[in-house]
């Protein structure tokens, strides 16, 4: 009777969430500029739409349901790696019903992107993330300390629900202190150590040795964002790595 209780108020609870984006934040043009960015010039950023918060793992539960390709399964190994969804007991469940609200992880690059085009949406670029998430939600030297607090905790598992905290003054939410996120360009500072194939990349971006020129060399969280984006693959999954969607 317990089970059959349970499996209603879980059903309930996705039935709420089925066919239902993240609400979406429009975010004036502006500029901003790239703390860990050597002698960088302000960026301008056009008017565009994000997601207030991450993708949830009820959400992303409708998108497998209907695309059954990208089920934890039957998903290609070339577009996702063996630990793609592995906090999922089962391909259309993602366990109990207290992770719903929680944010999806362990999905790739490619799975973000093929989700937020489900959705008409695509994933934001590295400079309207990064506008977004330097919009404070206190003064500077707070979140900063907020920043750098949470990366030094590691992964913390489960994940607490999305919207817990305060949302920063365009009104998104989430942007620091749950999860990393997937940007639709993370390799633009990818460096192969071969010095003439990275002539048009940027070192500085994630290069401790540059931060003495940089826009911000107090800003390390910035750096610690391009270090952890250069290391990833497409197809790479991680423990706390999702992604929203903008437009």
């Amino acid at each position: 009777m317990d089970g059959l209780k349970n499996w209603i108020m879980l059903t309930a609870v996705l039935l709420s969430c089925a066919g239902q984006a993240a609400p979406e934040v429009l975010i004036p043009a502006g500029e901003y500029k790239m703390p860990a960015k050597l002698n960088q010039k302000s960026i301008k950023v056009a008017e565009f739409k994000i997601d207030m918060r991450p993708v949830t793992n009820a959400e992303y539960l409708e998108f497998v349901r209907q695309n059954p390709q990208w089920r934890k399964a039957g998903v290609k190994k070339i577009f996702a790696d063996s630990s793609y969804l592995s906090y999922w007991p089962a391909d259309l469940e993602f366990g109990d019903k207290s992770m719903a609200n929680s944010p999806v992880v362990r999905v790739s690059w490619f799975a973000a992107r093929e989700y937020c085009a489900w959705k008409g949406r695509r994933l934001p670029f590295t400079n309207e993330w990064e506008y977004v998430a330097q919009s404070p939600y206190k003064n500077r030297t707070e979140i900063r300390e907020l920043i750098l607090e949470w990366y030094g905790r590691g992964a913390e598992w489960p994940l607490a629900s999305v919207e817990k905290g305060s949302a920063n003054r365009f009104g998104v939410h989430d942007m620091h202190g749950l999860i990393w996120e997937w940007v639709e360009d993370f390799n633009t500072a990818l460096v192969t150590g071969e010095s003439r194939a990275d002539g048009g990349l940027d070192k500085n971006l994630f290069c401790g040795a540059g931060a003495s020129g940089a826009a911000d060399p107090g800003d390390y969280a910035a750096f610690m964002r391009f270090a952890f984006r250069s290391s990833l693959q497409a197809r790479y999954t991680v423990q706390n790595l999702g992604f929203r969607c903008a437009k």
